[in-house]
């Protein structure tokens, strides 16, 4: 069975670049609008991998990771940041959140299929 990955951006043009990568890849992706967006689809369906941007209306994904950490059926599953965000600072809140790992946007779509394929298999 494929894995299934949610992609939480608020660019649907990011979204959709990460679904076709992804699923070109052979995973199965959900797409999710915002962070509240996001917690809402992980509560409703389980996920082998997280992967959301940084800065989104209503929820942004530092809170959003907080917020999956706190359930028992996220506390080990991967949550990667990809966002534009780069610095240290951002990274080790991330790491503090509880962020497996980090891309950065623009992203290379060999490099976010490799990412994930270490992650999750």
């Amino acid at each position: 069975m494929a894995k299934t990955v949610l992609t939480v951006d608020d660019s649907a043009s990011i979204r959709q670049m990460v679904s076709f990568t992804l699923k070109s890849a052979g995973y199965e992706v959900v797409e999710a609008v915002d962070g509240m967006d996001g917690l809402d689809k992980a509560k409703s369906k389980a996920f082998n991998l997280v992967l959301t941007d940084q800065n989104m209306p209503r929820m942004d994904g530092l809170s959003l990771i907080k917020s999956l950490r706190a359930m028992p059926n996220y506390r080990t599953v991967p949550i990667l940041m990809l966002t534009t965000e780069s610095s240290d600072a951002m990274k080790s809140q991330g790491r503090a959140a509880g962020a497996t790992g980090w891309l950065v946007k623009p992203f290379d779509p060999q490099k976010l299929i490799e990412v994930v394929k270490k992650v999750i298999g």
